[in-house]
């Protein structure tokens, strides 16, 4: 920059008493840059100036208005689970796309207010310079600061307040939309349904008084005959949309009746016979646990290798899962089908505070029937 030998550096309190836009045109001088055309756009106050400042401004209001718009629909969209087939189920399916539309709008228009700022309000320069190689001496980093504040003072951006207010709002939203994730859990209160509330019931939770029934994911409800000993399945609510219930998909075992099996306390007699249902849910990080080995019973997660030993109430035996997989007590309908007695006894998934503390492991080998 300041290695150009046909200008001359000024002293250290030449340069304090110099002001900014001396400062900025000896730094063109020092980068060796010729400037062809340099000043302001318009005449201050002009029409065109005006005009101008309006487009931009447009920009940074449609930000603000797509920013407060996510974050709307984010605090009041009705986004609970509707079925397919339900007259919500639209408000449902749009919650996802709206936010990601208007959280993509705020950001572009902001992006295209700053461009349209550089590009209708700025300085108008046309410059050449040669580039240099090497470090920037002090007077080069002295002079590119006023450089650049120049430009912001010709841009006149003090005197614009429907500018500045524009983009300060736009700004504001922006970093609103950035934090409302996080804000959202104090604003909305998980537990306003109480003992209903989402996380604790499943699509097995009976429905007006009647108890769902096990279907696969075609809808076909199961009946014990359909599975072999030493056999998994996995089946879901035979509710409408139950194959769409993330919390509600369950491993559905029948073990050999040979097998010596350990019953947690507390929960006899929620098998039928050798017919045992777990959820699919790892109570690590939430991934399928579907790998089944019948000839040690362990039920194995492939994300990150959890077991769970199914002859002993499905414990956690190895890997960084520490709760055992929630079992489902389960029994037949007067027509022969799999159904759930009840909802599941404990949060399905991987363990969040308001779980609770369980009690220590125990089991007991389960009684001959």
């Amino acid at each position: 920059m300041s290695g150009d030998s046909n200008v001359e550096v000024p002293s250290d309190e030449v340069l304090a008493s110099m002001g900014r836009e001396e400062l900025a045109r000896l730094g063109a001088k020092l980068d060796g840059v010729e400037l062809v055309e340099y000043g302001e756009r318009y005449e201050p106050g002009s029409p065109a100036d005006k005009h101008a400042e309006r487009a931009v401004s447009r920009w940074f209001v449609l930000s603000a208005l797509f920013g407060l718009a996510m974050i709307g629909i984010f605090i009041w969209w009705p986004a609970g689970y509707q079925p397919p087939g339900s007259d919500k189920q639209l408000m449902y399916a749009l919650y996802t796309p709206l936010l990601g539309v208007t959280l993509g709008g705020a950001i572009a228009c902001l992006g295209v207010g700053v461009i349209a700022l550089a590009k209708k309000l700025a300085p108008h320069e046309v410059a050449v310079q040669q580039r240099h190689i090497g470090m920037s001496a002090e007077v080069d980093r002295r002079t590119l600061g006023a450089e650049v504040f120049d430009v912001v003072d010709k841009t006149n951006i003090k005197r614009r307040g429907m500018l500045k207010g524009t983009l300060g709002l736009a700004g504001g939203v922006i970093g609103l939309v950035a934090i409302v994730p996080v804000l959202g859990g104090f604003i909305k209160n998980p537990w306003a349904k109480g003992a209903k509330s989402d996380l604790w019931v499943t699509g097995w939770a009976p429905v007006a008084g009647k108890k769902v029934r096990m279907a696969q994911i075609d809808g076909t409800p199961v009946r014990p005959e359909d599975m072999a000993a030493g056999a998994i399945m996995t089946v879901f609510p035979g509710v409408p949309g139950g194959a769409k219930m993330s919390d509600s998909a369950v491993m559905l075992i029948r073990l050999r009746s040979d097998e010596k099996v350990k019953i947690r306390d507390g929960q006899q007699g929620w098998e039928f016979g050798d017919y045992y249902a777990y959820s699919k849910i790892c109570t690590h990080v939430g991934c399928p646990t579907s790998l089944f080995e019948a000839q040690t019973g362990r039920i194995l997660c492939p994300c990150h290798q959890s077991q769970f030993d199914v002859n002993d109430g499905c414990k956690p035996v190895f890997g960084p899962a520490t709760r055992p997989l929630p079992q489902l007590p389960i029994a037949l309908d007067e027509e022969g089908y799999f159904i759930a007695v009840s909802d599941f006894h404990e949060a399905v998934g991987p363990g969040f505070w308001e779980n609770g503390k369980h009690p220590a492991w125990k089991a007991s080998p389960k009684e001959s029937s």
